[in-house]
């Protein structure tokens, strides 16, 4: 089992930054793939970003955030970071947490709880 919390959501200004993240405990080896999706109101959940652990922690990103956001990890503390930029009201959105793990048996995906980010035109 693995567990996913975040934090650092919030309300800011367009134009303005904020750094989300996502703290991994529980059976943190067996985490393969980390990423950040987001739903906005009455939209379907959407990939924002991931990154491929033992992989170089190789990146991919939307095309709505390429350029602006930025993912990394800090692999002592189980920590994954969405940093956000140049924020516009069209990213506001609640932003989860995900974590696919490989077990011999198979493979189990999980999701945090998620984090409200509001951007004010």
């Amino acid at each position: 089992q693995v567990q996913l919390v975040e934090s650092g959501g919030g309300l800011v200004q367009a134009g303005g930054s904020l750094r989300l993240s996502c703290t991994a405990s529980g059976s943190i080896f067996s985490i393969s793939v980390l990423a950040w999706y987001r739903q906005a109101p009455g939209k379907q959940r959407e990939l924002v970003g991931k990154i491929a652990i033992g992989s170089g922690d190789s990146t991919n990103y939307a095309d709505s955030v390429k350029g602006r956001f930025t993912i990394s990890r800090d692999n002592a503390k189980s920590v994954v970071y969405l940093q956000m930029n140049s924020l516009k009201p069209e990213d506001t959105a609640v932003y989860y947490c995900y974590a696919v793990s490989e077990y011999r048996s198979g493979i189990t995906d999980y999701w945090g709880q998620g984090t409200q980010v509001t951007v004010s035109s």
